[in-house]
């Protein structure tokens, strides 16, 4: 992509175009992040006019490439290049910056924004993303078997800058990059030594370029308010044949402004009125104007747009004819992006469940075998826990540096990076899952958060979900994180509490159009009876297990208390209590569910009801009223062999037993 410029003044201008408009958008706002924007105004204009390739009419055309703001509090960035490029941002959205309802919110948001390919903001998060990016476009083309000349031009560039290159998230996303030798990633690093508090001298000291090229990467140091130096740099990072590059852009942060340039004062503030004419006098603008796109720049711009359009179209028609010539790679690619799923899905994973009693953790594994053959867009991995999350898909091969087209990924222990490299996968085309024990899910919090933010559809396999890692000890028991998974808009909890739950939490997270936490156990479960499996409904959320008429109390079990509860009404009916019995793997799902549906489950004329699950009772009292009981922990565990746990904590049917007839005296 050339997009010459004859004209040197009009590129210039261009940049300081853009410089301007992220300078005016926080003023206006009084509030955002001018300085990285106008300090890396260069690298980023020069990128876009001379080397991306998109097509602004059609933000998700499939050979575009991906453009990733990482430091996403400089987002009057993307939204000055969004607007000068001609996709739909206008310069009323610019003026409407971090205002409620605008297209162009404080931190970029995917799905919010067109052209904004990510949401960004948490540092080094989107950065983390683009590597998922990245190995999702080269796995896709290798998959359907599309020609390499087609696709290997397509690129994913980041902008990030010091925070991201200090988040320990760039350490464990970009080293994996290294690894897996991903050619078509770019990252340029804005390195204007400057953060909120100062001078980056007051908590860093480290050689960058030196960190990076231990990963594996290629370096390549430059002035980044130089274009020339830029699009020299920009080309070797192209034809890089087996590294990912970092372009190390040596910058002044609020370029162009007379006091406040190479200060903290530009990092987080509005420049001021003063400061900005000052500073629109020292760039040729008009000191009295604000949102100005020159008429030069415009005509500029729109003409790098056409050429890229027409590159598109040439593109398109290579893509056409290679699918005419083969069907099968088409068939393949529709399957992928449509995230096809057979119409009796659940009925081939419950015809797969084991006969015999078994952890939901192994059951699941046998589950991921079927749904590997059922579902072609699933892929994913475990942070190096695969055999003990039975997540390994026997016959669907190892994305490596020499296998593209593998479909299991070794994120390595590296539990951040998978959870924000999935989301980077569910960005492109696949539908993706992370595996590791349950306790290590805080370290994935930030990037389960932001699936939910951006609604991405991705499955998350938690094993080991209780006291029942038993040896480990409290470290690796987990105890709070089910609340924490509940307290988190737009997740799905599902605790499936035997084989045949598993097989339909597996398919309902699989319908999805969201992120599903799986939470499964490392000790062995007993199957439900083949009467109640006819009529368990686990996208219900709740439902009957067993019911006596005139039922005195309810017993709620979650996940793999449920067998202590169906124990516990057996002893208690003997004694002569009538008893309901009710299966709860999500309360998400039930909640969502008709008054109707949820009375003739939980009616309200039976106040008697106690709740039993493995972990902080938090939350429980609004299924077990006040005058209900939980049987939970709101305590760490200890270490010792899971059965001695449970008989301590009170979970064994005896002890259930015992503290539900002591509740019901």
């Amino acid at each position: 992509m050339s997009c010459c410029c004859k004209n040197k003044e009009v590129f210039k201008k261009s940049v300081n175009t853009v410089r301007l408009l992220a300078a005016d958008g926080v003023q206006k706002a009084n509030s955002g992040h001018p300085g990285m924007p106008m300090g890396s105004a260069d690298m980023a204009f020069t990128l876009w006019a001379k080397f991306l390739r998109f097509d602004p009419k059609r933000p998700d055309w499939i050979g575009r490439d991906r453009f990733v703001l990482s430091a996403g509090h400089g987002s009057m960035l993307i939204y000055s290049l969004l607007h000068m490029f001609g996709y739909d941002v206008s310069i009323k959205d610019l003026q409407n910056f971090r205002q409620l309802g605008s297209k162009t919110p404080g931190h970029p948001e995917h799905g919010h924004t067109a052209g904004v390919e990510v949401t960004t903001g948490p540092l080094a998060s989107g950065l983390a993303s683009a590597v998922g990016m990245a190995i999702g476009l080269k796995q896709l083309a290798a998959r359907i078997g599309a020609p390499e000349e087609l696709f290997k031009q397509q690129k994913v560039y980041v902008m990030s800058g010091d925070g991201c290159i200090m988040e320990g998230t760039s350490h464990e996303a970009c080293s994996l990059a290294g690894h897996l030798k991903l050619n078509n990633l770019i990252l340029f690093y804005d390195d204007n030594k400057i953060t909120i508090e100062g001078s980056t001298s007051l908590a860093m000291s480290e050689d960058v370029g030196a960190r990076f090229a231990s990963y594996g990467w290629n370096v390549l140091k430059i002035n980044g308010q130089c274009p020339k130096q830029i699009q020299a740099a920009i080309t070797l990072a192209q034809a890089s044949k087996d590294k990912p590059t970092i372009i190390i852009g040596s910058t002044t942060i609020g370029y162009g402004a007379p006091t406040l340039a190479g200060t903290a004062k530009s990092h987080g503030a509005p420049l001021g009125e003063d400061e900005l004419k000052a500073a629109k006098v020292a760039l040729g603008f008009d000191p009295e104007k604000s949102f100005v796109v020159p008429a030069d720049v415009k005509k500029f711009c729109a003409e790098c747009v056409a050429e890229k359009q027409a590159a598109a179209a040439e593109w398109d028609a290579q893509f056409e004819a290679w699918k005419k010539s083969n069907k099968e790679g088409k068939k393949l690619l529709d399957a992928i992006l449509k995230k096809a799923i057979p119409a009796d899905l659940e009925k081939q994973l419950l015809a797969a469940v084991p006969e015999k009693d078994m952890a939901s953790r192994a059951s699941s594994g046998a589950m991921l075998q079927v749904i590997s053959k059922l579902v072609p867009a699933v892929v994913g991995g475990s942070a190096d826990l695969a055999p003990s999350n039975n997540t390994y898909m026997k016959e669907a091969g190892d994305f490596s540096a020499e296998n593209r087209a593998g479909r299991n990924f070794h994120f390595g222990i590296r539990e951040l990076g998978m959870g924000l490299v999935c989301n980077g996968l569910a960005l492109t085309y696949a539908l993706p899952f992370s595996a590791t024990f349950m306790v290590f899910s805080d370290y994935m919090k930030p990037a389960i958060r932001l699936a939910a933010i951006q609604k991405l559809h991705e499955v998350y396999v938690f094993t080991h979900d209780s006291y029942a890692v038993g040896e480990d000890g409290a470290t690796h028991e987990p105890i709070e994180q089910l609340a924490m998974f509940r307290s988190i808009p737009g997740v799905t909890l599902l605790r499936p509490a035997e084989s045949h739950e598993v097989a339909l939490a597996w398919a309902y997270a699989l319908r999805a159009d969201h992120p599903v936490v799986l939470s499964l156990t490392r000790q062995n479960l007993p199957n439900l009876p083949a009467d109640v499996v006819k009529k368990m409904d686990v996208s219900k959320g709740a439902y009957v297990v067993s019911s006596d008429a005139n039922f005195e109390v309810i017993l709620i079990g979650s996940g793999s208390e449920l067998a202590a509860c169906v124990a516990t009404a057996e002893a208690l009916r003997a004694k002569g209590k009538k008893v309901r019995v009710v299966s709860m793997p999500s309360w998400d799902l039930f909640e969502a569910q008709s008054d109707k549906y949820k009375e003739s489950v939980l009616p309200k004329k039976c106040t008697k009801r106690v709740a039993v699950e493995a972990a902080c009772t938090m939350g429980w009292s609004k299924y077990v009223g006040c005058q209900g009981l939980v049987i939970g922990l709101d305590h760490f565990g200890e270490s010792a062999p899971y059965k001695v746990l449970a008989d301590k904590y009170g979970f064994t049917p005896e002890k259930v037993t015992a503290a539900v007839e002591a509740y019901l005296k």
